[in-house]
């Protein structure tokens, strides 16, 4: 996989910005990636060097269109402490 396919987007909110203050960086990454192919990607991208890596799977929420139910996607979210 490559750096652009692993790192998909960053995420942006309230929660994530707060987190910025103690230097750490939310982003959305690809489903088969792992935390040492996440800080190899932000190394390739960022030219930055990461502390740790968390990894989170979310779960796809169910939603209701008009009379039907269907369901978000699932995807993974990567928390990344810089040094």
């Amino acid at each position: 996989m490559n750096s652009n396919d692993i790192i998909i987007r960053p995420i942006i909110s309230e929660k994530t910005t707060e987190l910025m203050e103690q230097n750490k960086y939310v982003f959305e990454v690809a489903r088969k990636a792992n935390k040492l192919m996440v800080k190899k990607a932000i190394k390739d991208l960022f030219e930055i060097d990461a502390e740790q890596v968390n990894i989170l799977n979310v779960r796809g929420k169910n939603r209701r269109l008009r009379f039907r139910v269907g369901k978000r996607a699932a995807w993974k979210k990567a928390i990344v402490t810089l040094t």
